[in-house]
Formats: C-alpha cells, structure tokens, sequence
C-alpha cells in the first residue's frame, strides 16, 4: 500500500465521510476515556488505583489511533480506488494489445495471397475481381475500414473504399516496408487516410509468386476509433465518474471515453507507479492510474502505449448507496467479518479497537458490581461513562459497518467487472477464428486442389505447407486440416506419428452434413465442446467451413481449425485474475459444464456447482454476490457473453459462454461475534438500583450471563499459555494473573463453549478470557466477544423448563431482556465449578508452571 503524507491526508479526508464519523467516534472516545481517569483520580483515587494504569494505556492508545487510524483508513480506501481503476486501464491497453495482434498475423498472410500477389505483379486478374476479394476479406474481418494495394512507387492499385478514391502515396512507411521483411506498424496522419487525422496502419512488403522479387505493399487499415469506443462502452463506467484513456509514449491523449471532459490530443499526468499523490489536469484534482501492457504472444503493442483512468478526488469515495450488509444472512456477515484481518487490516484494527474499549468498561463495570461506599463512587463514574461508551460504542459500530459496506461493495463490484472482461476476451478471440476458417477456405488453391478428380501427393504437399505456413502465423491453433466431400482428411498440420496419423480418417457424420449444407462463404459451423481426437481426445471447439469449388456451385470439401482451447482459455483465466492465490475464475456452459478452470480441483468436463439462477442470466448481464465455496466465505462475480461484433449476435451461431469468478476470504465460521450487534443492546431503563448485576457475553453466537459478583476480570484470549500438562480437552492452557500489590499467580483456562456444546471454540481476535474468583480460587473461562454488565429485576429472570427440580443442569435461568426480544441464558457457576473435575490441581505451584510457561510448554 502507498505511503500517504500529512498534506495529502488532509486532501483526501474531507472527501471520505465514513472515515470522518470514524475520526469523530475515535476523538469522542478518547475524551470519554480522559473524563474517566480524571474523574476516579478526583472522586475515589483510592479505589480506582488498580485500574488507573489500565485507563491511562487505553487513553495512550486512543492517541495513538486517532493519528494512525485514520490514516490507515484514509490508505485502505485510497488503495482500494487507485486499484480498481488501475484494473480498467489494464484492461484497457491489454484488450487492445489483444486485438492488434491479430492483425500482425493478418496482414503477414494477406501479403502472400497468390491471388493478390499475381495481380499486384501483373501476371492475372484485373482490379474489380481483386477489389471483390479484399472487400470478401473485409466482410469477414469486420474491424478493417480500408484495405490498399500499392506498387513499390507508391501507386495505388486497388483499394475498397470508395469515400476517399486516392491515386498515390508519398508515405515513408512504404519505403519502410518495401526494406523490411516483417510488417511494419505505423500510428499517425498519412495520405493513405486523407479523412483521417490519425490512422492505424499495418503494412507488408509483397513478392512476385514466381521470382520472390519485392513488387508492391499490402496496407490493412485498422478500424481504430470504432474498436476503442467498443472497449470504452464494454469497460467504462457506467457511473461516469471516471474517464477513460489510451495515451502515446508522449502523454498524449489517442482516444478518450469522455471526448468532451479530456479531449484527443490533451497532454495529461501520468502514474504508472501507483502512487497515491494526486495529479491536476485543467484545474482539477485526479486519482490516475496507468499501465502499458505486459505483451501477448510476444507482441508489445505500439511503442509507448498506455491505458489510462482519472478519477476526480472529489467524487473518487462517492457513488451509488449500497446495501450488501442489509441483505446479507447476519450469521454470514459476522463470519466474513471475522477474516477481516486478511482482506481489510485497517476495519481489523477499527475492531481490535472496539473490542478494547469494551473490556476496559466492561472490567470496570465489574469491578464494581454490588458494592457500596467508596466504591459506589467509582461504580457512579463509571455508569455515567458506560452510557456515554455505549453511545461512542454505537458510532464506533457505524464506522465500522460504513468501512465493512465500502469494502464489500468494492470486492464485489470488481469480481464482476473482471468475469466481464474474461467473456469479452473469449467472445473476441472466438470472433477471430470465425473469421479465420471463412477466409482460409476461399484460398484459390484449395478450392482447386479439392475440386480436381485426383488428389496426388503433390498436391497432398501443396495443401500441407499451405496449412502449415497459416498454422505458424496462427499459433492459436493445434491443427488445421482439410477434407474432401466425403470427409476423408488428405492435409494436416500436426499430423502426429505415422501409426496414430489422422491422414485419411473421417470427420463425423454431423459435422460432415453442416458443412456440406454451407451455402455462402459467410457461414461456418463450430463443433460441440466435447472430447475430439482431433485435439488428443481433449475437449475444444472446432471451426469448420465449406471449401466451395472455383466456380462457387458447389462444396468440395471443408476445412478445419482445432482452437487450442486448453491452453487459450487457461491463459484468458489467468490473465484475468492476475493469478491472486485468493481467486479462482472458470468458463462455464448454460448447464454448469466447465469449458475452463483455474482450479485444479475441478477439471475441464466436471460440473460446478452453482446457483442456477445465475445458469439463466441474459446474455451479456452481470451480476456478484457473497457466497459459501469450498467452505469458504467468497464473492462470486458472473458475467455471460454477448458476442462481439457480429459473431453470436447476427451470425446465426449461439453458444453462450458464463464466466464465474470466486474471490475467497477465509473458512466458514459456525458462530462469531463482533460485539457491535446493535440488536442486542439491553434497555436498562426498568431496573432498580438493588436488582441482580449480570455480565454478559458471547459464546458460539448466543448471549449468556453469570452474575457479576463472581468475575475479577476479563483479559485477552491470546495472553492464555498451553502447558504440556495431560488434560481433557475443555482445559486449554493457563493464564497468568497480576494485580497491584499482589505476586503474579496462575489459573487454569477452560472452554465454556465445549462445556456447553462439545464442540471446541475457535479463537479469534474477540476472543477473551473470563477470570472467575470462588471461594480464594481463580480459573478462567474462554468465551467470545464480551457484550455489557447490567441490572435485571426479579420478573426478568425466570428458570428454565429443564432446571424444575433438576441439579445436573449447567443453564439454570434465562434472562428476558428488552421486554422478551433479547434472550439471554445464566451460567450456574457453583454447577459449573463443581462439573469441573478437580480445577484447581496444580494451580498452587506457580514456579513450576510459570518455568513451564517461559520454556514455550
């Protein structure tokens, strides 16, 4: 997490009004706790003596979390904003970088098209029939708006927009081109788009067929602004309170999702270090993250590229209300609160620091509990400042459930941005291979080679390297093939050993029949996501088009392209999860079928098991929720495809692809309690100031009492030390006790929580320590959160139905709180103590068991 200053705190914080409250509770509590020091240092310094030392670390404290706290808050919420817009200009510059790479292959292969070679050497072909091709390959392609052919002078021979006829180019990229054998990639104003300012163009040299000699320059012109405002609608914000950028290695603004708020051509602040400082553009103050891609399949990209998003500060900590902790099962809010210390440190601390708050009152409400005199001056201070704890306690719970609502809501909202940026890169990478198999088969010399009477070895060679110089550019692919009419396969890329070769076999009797029903070169059929031995008896997609004879009346044959679904699909996953070890991602068919998964648990082909509410989601919505995975409190992102362009949308291909992600906090926890529970807060308002004192507690969820008198005082759960004494299980270690004046003596810790249930209790950061004193002897209780000492009259305490005549019952009494509405059960402590078999054995002999405690036994 970035360091933030004094001066930038102060530019952040009038912004955050939670952390505000937050600060507010904090400041309130602390004068809470310098009123109570002063007020027993006035009033009863005698009595108060021993818990002064306590009061005055606790107000040590409280001024050390003012500063640091709220601090810590004002980070967690700055890191939380700078994250998820450092996500979205990712993803920005990383879809793009995706879809350009493609066109690397692209227009490597459209250079060496024997049909535009041959014309652009003069040999064949005249300029209507070559037009009618590119303009076929451009209706399969949809993302080019230009295609040229020039000669090596920079004459134009060809091109297919008829907007804006131009005759020449003086260019320098064609000169660029003509001397370099890969493509050449130029981004700026050129005459070969004179309605353009800028355009995108991606170039390569063409040889003569027959000599190799260097004749001309295939320029595709990449359909650049409509391709980033996809990515802008697909990706941006739809609060519009961030806007989106690509930038050039200058700063300088190529496209913008907001033209109006950061215009084209703006030179703009850049943090490509995720530094929290704040940038001013035209006045006003930003958040701003940017990023350049990491590359795909080796390609970088344009030189200096970047994703870009601003956020104002101003608006940064805003945004729609939400109410995920209103909705969500209490049981299961508590327990995701429980792992707060490993998704959210600074809310851990806001707890740690209630939970100390509590204790303190909460020792000292018992301290004094049924006694007179002196101490009834002590007991008087500190029931005037219990109720103003239990005021501060119930802002401080506020500011903890507004940090608990903005983390959540965060979580949740960036889960299912990244399940929709996993189905927009499946949808847009399967798009590219609906093109690829149409375009392949119209390659003038498959179509003859299939349409001849005989298909010899020659031509059986001609085809394979023909497929094995497509299968290099596309690497995407683990084999191309082609068959003839019967389905018999005659050319293979990847054909395997001679005894396992699939040269001859048949395609399906299925697939066969779609593809020969295949009427244009704009339809294709994609195979079932099943096991195919054409990819190792493994799971993929395969692409198939009609290869039609020359004259185009009828289908002679087809051609395959096996998608490397494994390793492609795998890769999209784990891009999308940045590989956090929390978080898990899968593809997912309509009936929960996985097509991929991060988790090597479930395997492609298994099913997941998920809430089929979500199996029935429309195309192209989103959705997140907490859930339980795996025994584990998660936070499930759901998104489904909805095509890209024109493939699944008016293509007539439908396969609806869902792509789940769980983001993982921790185990499920049967019971945890924070403490802050604002519905059991006990109204005191009807007791006397002679009715029975209880303190109340948390164990496994429920509130539970014993009488005020018996308890010396709670401490810590994590101060209780094991001993290698052999014990039964409801002994859990030992815990030493201290007062002033006093020499350090030792009680035994039992688990209250198994006495009750015989299940073993979970210690958690709000476990305490219940010191029970009886008759000379101390042991300890290990319970949950504390809660509160009250009064009760009579009529509020009742048996219960099993303790009528009954000796053997640990729950003798409940408490009927707030009229009925809060039920609280009382320990028995004599049934208790004497339940215990022999508790207090060994306690006597400190030495030996302190010698054990430092020894770590």
């Amino acid at each position: 997490m970035s360091q933030i200053t004094t001066i930038q705190l102060d530019n952040f914080l009038p912004y955050m009004r939670d952390v505000i409250r937050c600060e507010q509770s904090l400041h309130e509590l602390n004068l809470m706790w310098r009123m109570i020091e002063s007020s027993a240092k006035m009033n009863c310094p005698t009595e108060a003596k021993s818990i002064l030392p306590t009061m005055a670390a606790t107000r040590a404290g409280f001024n050390r979390l003012e500063k640091e706290l709220v601090l810590s808050l004002v980070q967690e919420k700055v890191a939380t904003v700078l994250s998820e817009i450092g996500t979205k200009a990712q993803y920005v510059i990383d879809i793009l970088v995706r879809n350009l790479y493609e066109r690397t292959a692209d227009v490597g292969f459209l250079a060496t098209d024997n049909e535009l070679c041959e014309f652009v050497a003069g040999i064949s072909g005249n300029d209507e029939l070559i037009r009618a091709r590119l303009r076929a390959y451009r209706k399969k392609y949809t993302v080019y708006d230009e295609i040229i052919l020039l000669d090596i002078n920079g004459n134009v021979l060809v091109q297919i927009n008829d907007e804006t006829p131009i005759e020449g180019s003086l260019d320098p990229l064609i000169k660029e081109t003509l001397a370099s054998d890969q493509y050449v990639e130029t981004y700026r104003a050129s005459d070969l788009r004179p309605s353009k300012n800028k355009a995108l163009i991606y170039s390569k040299r063409m040889r003569h067929p027959h000599t190799g000699e260097v004749i001309g320059v295939l320029c595709l012109c990449f359909d650049f602004v409509e391709e980033m405002a996809s990515i802008f609608k697909s990706h941006g914000d739809p609060s519009e309170r961030s806007v989106m950028l690509l930038l050039d290695s200058d700063n300088c603004v190529i496209e913008s999702s907001d033209k109006i708020w950061v215009p084209v051509g703006a030179v703009v602040p850049v943090n490509d270090d995720m530094q929290s400082n704040l940038k001013v553009f035209s006045g006003r103050k930003y958040l701003v993250s940017t990023f350049t891609s990491d590359g795909y399949q080796g390609y970088m990209g344009p030189k200096g590229w970047q994703g870009q998003v601003m956020i104002p500060v101003d608006i940064a900590f805003t945004g729609k209300e939400t109410n995920t902790l209103k909705t969500l099962d209490p049981v299961v809010a508590e327990g995701l609160l429980s792992h707060a210390q490993s998704f959210c440190p600074p809310l851990f601390e806001v707890m740690n620091a209630a939970s100390t708050i509590r204790r303190v009152v909460w020792n000292g409400q018992v301290m004094t509990a049924g006694q007179s005199g002196e101490l009834l001056k002590l007991k008087t201070v500190l029931d005037q400042i219990s109720e103003t704890g239990t005021r501060s306690n119930e802002l401080f719970a506020q500011s903890i459930n507004d940090l608990y609502e903005t983390v959540l809501a965060s979580r949740l909202q960036d889960s299912e941005f990244v399940s929709h940026l996993l189905v927009d890169l499946l949808d847009r990478n399967l798009y590219e291979r609906s093109d690829d198999c149409r375009w392949w088969a119209v390659t003038p010399e498959l179509r003859a080679a299939l349409a001849s009477q005989t298909i010899d070895s020659k031509t059986v060679t001609q085809i394979t390297d023909i497929l094995e110089y497509i299968n290099s550019l596309y690497t995407v692919y683990s084999r191309i093939f082609v068959y003839d009419n019967t389905g018999c396969i005659i050319a293979s890329t990847n054909p395997m050993e001679a005894s396992d070769s699939i040269i001859g076999t048949r395609i399906d009797e299925t697939t066969l029949a779609q593809v020969m029903s295949l009427r244009t070169e704009q339809q294709y059929y994609v195979s079932p996501f099943v096991n195919d031995a054409l990819y190792s008896n493994a799971p993929t997609y395969i692409y198939h088009a009609a290869i039609m004879a020359p004259n185009g009346n009828s289908v002679v044959g087809g051609i395959g392209i096996v998608f490397d679904s494994s390793t492609e699909f795998f890769a999209m996953l784990q891009g999308g999860i940045t590989e956090k070890e929390s978080v898990t991602a899968f593809y997912i068919d309509r009936q929960g079928l996985i097509i991929s998964s991060t988790d090597p648990t479930r395997p492609v082909g298994t099913m997941l098991e998920i809430d089929t509410d979500l199996l029935t989601l429309p195309n192209g919505k989103s959705t997140s929720r907490i859930v339980i995975h795996d025994g584990h409190y998660s936070i499930l992102g759901c998104s489904v495809s909805n095509g890209y362009r024109e493939f699944k949308v008016t293509d007539g291909y439908k396969e609806d692809v869902i792509a789940v992600v769980y983001d993982s906090f921790g185990e499920v926890r049967s019971s945890y309690s924070s403490g802050n529970n604002s519905a059991s807060i006990i109204d005191v308002s009807m007791t006397q100031s002679a009715d029975p004192e209880f303190a109340t507690f948390f164990i496994d969820g429920g509130l539970f009492a014993i009488e005020a008198e018996y308890i010396l005082e709670a401490l810590p759960a994590s101060e209780v030390s094991r001993v290698s004494i052999g014990s039964g299980s409801e002994r859990v270690g030992v815990l030493a006790i201290q007062h002033e004046n006093e020499g350090k003596t030792f009680a035994w810790v039992f688990d209250l929580g198994f006495l009750l249930s015989g299940k073993l209790t979970v210690v958690d950061s709000n476990s305490q320590v219940i010191v029970i004193e009886y008759q000379q002897h101390k042991i300890g209780l290990l319970v949950g959160a504390l809660h509160s000492v009250a009064q009760f009259n009579e009529s509020q305490v009742t048996p219960t139905p099993l303790a009528v005549n009954r000796d053997g019952v640990l729950i003798k009494q409940i408490i009927k709180a707030n009229s009925g509405r809060l039920l609280i059960q009382a320990i028995d402590i004599q049934y208790l103590l004497n339940m215990l078999s022999n508790p207090f054995e060994a306690v006597g002999d400190d030495k030996k068991i302190a010698l054990r405690i430092v020894n770590g036994n």
